[in-house]
């Protein structure tokens, strides 16, 4: 009852969006809370079910977003031309460096191993820049103001959203080989880093995904608007609801992305259901709570903690996927930890650690607040203002003072959370 009740409010909150402001903004909300649920789902299985502390989760995401660009993207012929292989060549000289260096390491002796891959390590670079350097300046020559990349491979935006999800266990996998099996606070150390060093690349590498600049105009899996619009059939049946075209175009296509992001988000929430009532699921709870008494049980401690770590970083791949595909762009300078990391881990305490539906309950709630809380303040400020006068400094303090009721909304929350229900709302069982 205590789960349903929860859930009934943070729908009321979205439909009580739509009577009193308008139902383009509930959906907006809706949307976003579907692809933060799906966010927290994949944090809470690291750290929930196994106690792996990630704060790179904003690296993943961006990961998610890349897979778009390079998954549906229509090629560039004449950047692929200017240098597109020889990029691509530079890298398979880099990865064949990095395994001569890793053979080296493994077969050579001990004192003269060191120098070995210090050599190779030193030479590959500089080759590599050598293959590289001239080849991207090659590909953003090629039409800047439009281009300046390569561009994806052109296939359906869909395919990019299990794409995104393969590409962060990808460098989930590097991350938990290097970090995973020491202390806690390497993980994070670790996680922070690579996420830093994701976003970077994705703003200073133009070849890729135009940097600053972004990638605008992604495709998507649901019409245009202006489509919709110029349909004969599409304006009758909006006429007769009694709404005009424009508003009609707009609310069709979010509620497109709802339908395809909850079919998402119901998918992955079965799975995490099944996975954590399976003995796999018991096993990694045994893991958290006594490292070393599951592993005197003969479990793989470390092996366990890749695995589960690669799975949540999956997760947060194809949010970040679904996420671009709704901003129908990418933008890295877009991605802050404050908003892909801290307020994930918020969903997932206020929702509960454990509980999948508590992280997927966590997800709409702090959203909701997230998007609403500004507007609100606004509102209340203007009501406690509202019989100062309009040179008062106090006035003029309150009123600049709403756009930092966000961070103290989330901080309030935070603290009650964490005195009154430190298990949180939905704890687990």
């Amino acid at each position: 009852m205590r789960t349903l009740a929860l859930f009934a409010l943070v729908a009321a909150l979205i439909l009580g969006t739509g009577v009193l402001q308008s139902w383009n903004s509930a959906l907006i909300i809706l949307n976003m809370g579907l692809v933060s649920a799906i966010m927290a789902l994949g944090v809470n299985l690291q750290w929930g079910l196994a106690g792996l502390f990630n704060v790179g989760v904003m690296g993943f995401v961006a990961l998610g977003g890349l897979a778009v660009v390079l998954t549906s993207v229509t090629p560039v012929p004449e950047a692929w031309a200017a240098g597109g292989w020889r990029v691509l060549g530079a890298i398979a000289f880099a990865l064949a460096a990095i395994a001569g260096a890793v053979f080296a390491w493994k077969t050579l002796p001990r004192k003269t191993r060191g120098w070995a891959v210090a050599a190779i390590a030193v030479v590959g670079f500089f080759l590599y820049r050598a293959i590289l350097d001239p080849a991207v300046s090659a590909i953003e020559s090629v039409d800047p103001a439009a281009t300046g990349f390569l561009g994806g491979l052109g296939l359906p935006v869909l395919l990019a959203w299990p794409v995104g999800g393969l590409l962060a266990a990808g460098v989930a996998w590097v991350i938990g080989k290097t970090a995973l099996g020491l202390r806690s606070d390497y993980l994070a150390i670790a996680t922070l880093g690579i996420a830093e060093i994701i976003i970077a690349l994705l703003k200073n590498e133009d070849w890729l995904t135009r940097g600053v600049k972004n990638v605008i105009g992604l495709p998507r899996p649901v019409p245009y608007e202006i489509d919709l619009q110029n349909d004969a059939g599409f304006v009758e049946t909006a006429a007769g609801i009694g709404l005009d075209p424009t508003t009609a175009s707009t609310i069709y296509v979010k509620l497109g992305y709802s339908v395809l992001f909850a079919v998402v988000l119901v998918v992955l929430l079965v799975l995490a259901q099944l996975a954590l009532n399976s003995p796999w699921g018991r096993m990694m709870r045994a893991v958290r709570d006594n490292e070393e008494a599951a592993e005197a049980m003969g479990k793989d401690v470390t092996a366990r903690h890749l695995q589960i770590f690669i799975l949540g970083s999956a997760l947060c791949g194809i949010a970040g996927a679904m996420m671009t595909t709704l901003d129908g762009q990418l933008t890295p300078s877009s991605y802050q930890p404050l908003r892909y990391t801290f307020l994930i881990w918020v969903m997932v305490i206020v929702g509960g650690s454990g509980n999948n539906l508590g992280a997927v309950l966590g997800g709409f709630l702090i959203w909701f607040l997230w998007v609403q809380v500004e507007p609100m303040g606004q509102w209340l400020m203007g009501v406690i203002t509202a019989g100062m006068a309009d040179g008062s400094a106090l006035k003029a303090h309150l009123l600049g003072s709403v756009q930092h009721m966000r961070l103290l909304t989330m901080g309030v929350i935070l603290l009650l959370v964490l005195r009154f229900a430190p298990r949180g709302l939905l704890p687990e069982r």
